[in-house]
């Protein structure tokens, strides 16, 4: 067991401080990134004191204009900046201005992403403090965009691309990445971005979107975060033909070649960084996905966040509605458009959830789950020519064609949407829903916005006002019949930055599905009485980092009790630990 061994460190053994010294020094901080390190001298260093010219131009220390009079003179700054000190406030106060100017969501997200290479500290005090306002544009709609428009808008390599070009010399590309203490990793090969298909080498914008908010709403340290894109080619024409295009100008490989680059890959990453580096799967097409989960879930610490993520945040949301509709998850009958990995995903933990909860049998409790895929209702009929994935929810029934004769059929409490088709859920099918229900869940999930099953303002007034709506991508408040309706956003945002933190902080080595269970529970439990008054089945994102912190404690106490820790001994207060190791965005006082 890899707990049995100490981590010496500076000649001190990890495992040797009290609970009390971790509270104050989070996890190894090399660089001062900390709440427990805001109000302590650090030392801007890289290989050497950075100074002068050079911190200027390094966007982990860099402060603009805000460095005090002694800073400049200690680190021969003198004449390299104007003689005014503006304090970090009052820089995020006019970025925030300059960015509410620009009328086009990409030219938001380039400047974000500029302010990022430039000053690290700034961009995420901005993201933190206006979360609600900028997740839209580092993250689901905008990100997709950028992904679609990388190659015209790349600047700067943002993380490591490991192509079909690097077979055999996997470690030594992972050894040019600056940074040697790596905690999370986030890869894709770019087959399946959000809704948008293949995008190939330029789906490097959604690895390094999802760790800029593992950093900023989970509080991941940035230097412990690494974006990889695996590129294997692309079958998109488009970009194929694309004199832009970043990437490998070949079609995909497939089969033997695939599975062997991502095997050196995986055995590489575990070599470079140890058993404890939690890599993030994100974006593989369905094919793919569950058989890289299944391939290596029992010898990596690894966690898809289209399959386990989206499951975890929707059964959250589920959990929390049932407060308004009434009734026991385990009386629900579900009914999903769209069998792919987020569909199966979610329909496997909520069954999974009521197992857990009834003491039933999974093969049971799954038989209250329906699923629709291109061709129908998923039934036993239909089971020679099913997918290995969707054979567990080929249940006894005549076929059915469509979602609306599903839906009379079923006749479902919750609706649940992971088709990447847009306009599925048209207004005959949540009619059928309402006829059936006082209060219909209805949960629109696929992305970008384009591809959502149905609108916010949609869903209310076909349901004439009785909905209860969550959707992936954001919509604004919608007015029906004299009242105000504020739409939950069902996000993945809100489970994997805190999901992460907590596999961190505990050293876990596996991520098993109770703690993707617990993470639910978490999120479920931080839905407040006000949240409910509003029709919100999800929390405000304005306190994301807190709920991130009860997230994180409440799947490192899982990991615990499954005996998969290896960061002993357990923290009394795994919440205080939890916000004690989370990074902070305030700048330091350099000696």
């Amino acid at each position: 067991m890899e707990s049995t061994f100490k981590e010496i460190r500076d000649g001190q053994s990890v495992l040797d401080l009290d609970p009390k010294s971790t509270v104050g020094g989070g996890v190894e901080d090399v660089y001062g990134e900390d709440r427990a390190t805001e109000d302590k001298l650090v030392t801007p260093w890289t290989f050497s004191v950075a100074s002068g010219y050079s911190l200027l131009r390094d966007p982990q220390y860099n402060k603009g204009l805000a460095f005090t009079e002694k800073e400049r003179d200690a680190h021969y700054l003198r004449g390299l900046l104007p003689p005014i000190i503006l304090s970090q406030q009052l820089q995020e106060k006019k970025l925030m201005q300059n960015i509410r100017q620009y009328q086009v969501p990409l030219q938001k997200y380039m400047s974000l992403m500029d302010l990022q290479e430039r000053n690290e500290r700034l961009f995420y005090k901005l993201l933190i403090d206006n979360v609600e306002e900028l997740l839209p544009v580092v993250y689901t709609p905008t990100v997709g965009e950028a992904c679609q428009k990388y190659g015209s808008i790349f600047k700067r390599p943002q993380g490591l691309y490991i192509s079909l070009k690097e077979k055999g010399k996997i470690l030594e590309v992972l050894k040019n990445w600056p940074e040697r203490t790596i905690q999370a990793i986030v890869v894709t090969d770019g087959e399946r971005i959000l809704g948008l298909g293949d995008l190939g080498c330029q789906g490097m914008g959604i690895p390094v979107g999802k760790l800029s908010l593992y950093t900023a709403l989970g509080g991941v340290r940035p230097s412990a975060c690494l974006p990889i894109t695996i590129d294997v080619g692309t079958n998109n024409e488009q970009l194929l033909k694309d004199e832009f295009y970043i990437g490998l100008r070949q079609r995909r490989a497939t089969g033997k070649e695939y599975y062997e680059l991502l095997h050196e890959f995986m055995s590489a990453v575990k070599q470079n960084y140890g058993e404890k580096v939690l890599i993030q799967f994100e974006d593989f097409a369905n094919h793919n996905a569950f058989e890289l989960l299944a391939e290596y879930r029992t010898t990596h610490l690894v966690f898809n966040d289209d399959i386990q993520g989206t499951a975890a945040v929707v059964l959250a949301g589920v959990v929390a509605a049932l407060k308004l509709v009434g009734g026991a998850l385990a009386e629900q009958k579900f009914l999903f458009l769209g069998a792919g990995e987020a569909g199966t995903g979610i329909a496997e933990l909520i069954a999974l959830e009521i197992s857990k909860q009834t003491k039933a049998p999974l093969e049971e409790t799954r038989k209250k789950i329906w699923l629709v895929d291109s061709k129908g209702l998923i039934v036993s009929s239909r089971k020679d020519s099913l997918q290995n994935f969707k054979k567990p929810w080929a249940h006894e029934h005549e076929p059915v064609k469509d979602l609306l004769d599903a839906v009379k059929a079923i006749k479902p409490t919750v609706l649940i949407g992971s088709s990447g088709v847009g306009k599925t859920f048209t207004k005959e099918v949540v009619e059928a829903l309402a006829s059936c229900n006082d209060k219909p869940i209805i949960m629109a999930l696929s992305n970008p916005t384009s591809q959502s099953e149905c609108t916010a303002e949609e869903a209310y007034t076909w349901s004439k006002g009785r909905a209860i709506f969550a959707s992936g991508s954001p919509f604004d408040p919608v007015e029906y019949d004299g009242k105000t309706y504020v739409a939950g956003q069902s996000n993945n945002a809100y489970i994997f930055p805190g999901f992460g933190l907590g596999l961190i902080i505990s050293g876990a080595i596996r991520v098993h599905d109770e703690m993707l269970l617990a993470a639910s529970e978490a999120l479920a439990s931080q839905v407040t009485k006000e949240n409910f008054d509003n029709g919100l089945i999800y929390p405000r994102f304005s306190t994301i980092r807190k709920i991130s912190a009860h997230i994180a404690a409440n799947v490192a106490a899982k990991a615990y009790e499954l005996g998969v820790a290896t960061r002993l001994p357990r923290p009394k207060d795994l919440v205080k630990y939890a916000e004690s190791c989370m990074y902070t965005p305030v700048y330091r006082n350099y000696r």
